[in-house]
């Protein structure tokens, strides 16, 4: 047995930062040189975040890919490295402009963390090297911060993702729940994480949980780890990461006002910075319908037409949102707000409110 149940413990029981200069264990060596030997052979190589790397590129990917799949990721990363080449150049965009590149993506925050930080690394004038530097960037923590020092500058640091947890509670066979545990799989990420060829084991092991320790299909019989994995040996593996209790989702309700001109232009308003699509483009919303009805009056639109179409589910990540759509056909209306079809395709719009608008264009029989 390469990795005892001894030293395996005593992994577990140290809650020290382990240094980053400390000799590797034998079963520390074990697990890295198996696991760079299996990406060197079957590792993401050609994803293009890896090509023409530098530090904007790989911290652009890495936060694209937090609660993102690579699949989804690429063609965004592509658009929006095409826009946006360098950091100079995102730091000096219209945030509508980032918003808009970033529509589609989720997690609107992201994309406004990333502009902000662009601005400050420029006044800064380089990208920071060191790990509490980059984390005190908004919207990055440990773990990116680590991601970007290895891949970026070969500076060995650990990551713990979801792919990396799901990996080590496996394999050590983990129980209880985050971020309980997360002392000890930092602790033991730390220790796994070699001091040299850093950039391609922290690829390694996120490749490893991304295409091997799934989260649900394990191909447990190619991993490169599998005779010494604890899960694998009790036949445990759907039993890790031990799972969050399951919680119902509430349901918020709201009306959408399509609002749309003699001209074919639909009423577009800005939303607050912070909240739900935060800084993107949309209809207007209302909790009732007493409250779209007197927004209309404040307005003094002059309505020849309304309609109300079925209710449409959008879920987020902490409750579902059950909203209405509620058309109206304007007769006379000089407000700023208009915009036609090339106007509102520049603006960074949610993709139901996007998708919602692009459907009654094409369906033009529902107004």
């Amino acid at each position: 047995m390469i990795i005892t149940a001894i030293i395996s413990e005593h992994l577990l029981a140290n809650q020290s930062h382990h240094s980053m200069t400390t000799k590797k264990s034998p079963t520390t060596f074990d697990f890295t040189q198996a696991l760079l030997a299996w990406f060197d052979r079957y590792g993401r190589k050609t994803l293009p975040w890896q090509q023409n790397k530098s530090p904007y590129r790989v911290w652009l990917s890495e936060i694209m890919l937090q609660q993102t799949q690579v699949s989804t990721v690429i063609d965004y990363f592509n658009t929006f490295v095409n826009r946006f080449p360098t950091i100079e150049q995102l730091a000096n965009a219209p945030l509508d402009d980032v918003l808009q590149h970033w529509a589609g993506l989720g997690y609107y925050a992201r994309a406004r963390n990333l502009h902000k930080a662009a601005q400050i690394i420029t006044q800064q004038g380089e990208f920071p090297q060191t790990l509490d530097e980059i984390m005190a960037l908004p919207g990055i923590g440990r773990s990116t911060a680590g991601a970007i020092l290895s891949i970026a500058f070969q500076k060995a640091h650990p990551i713990l993702d979801g792919n990396v947890k799901r990996v080590l509670t496996r394999f050590y066979s983990l129980e209880g729940h985050q971020p309980a545990i997360d002392k000890q799989l930092w602790a033991l990420a730390a220790e796994l994480t070699p001091n040299s060829r850093c950039e391609e084991y922290t690829q390694a092991i996120m490749d490893l949980g991304a295409t091997v320790c799934t989260r649900s299909n394990p191909l447990c019989l190619t991993c490169p780890v599998q005779r010494e994995c604890r899960a694998f040996a009790s036949n445990t593996v759907s039993l890790y990461p031990t799972p969050k209790p399951r919680k119902n989702l509430p349901i918020k309700q709201a009306f959408f006002l399509i609002a749309q001109n003699a001209q074919g232009e639909f009423w577009l308003e800005q939303r607050p910075a912070k909240g739900i699509w935060g800084g993107l483009w949309s209809v207007p919303e209302f909790e009732t319908l007493d409250e779209l009805e007197k927004w209309c009056s404040q307005q003094q639109l002059c309505i020849q037409h309304s309609q109300i179409l079925p209710v449409q589910r959008h879920t987020f990540s902490h409750y579902h949102l059950d909203y209405t759509p509620f058309l109206i056909d304007v007769v006379d209306s000089h407000a700023p707000h208009w915009h036609s079809y090339q106007q509102w395709q520049q603006r960074g719009l949610p993709t139901p409110i996007n998708k919602l608008l692009i459907q009654l264009i094409q369906n033009k029989e529902l107004l």
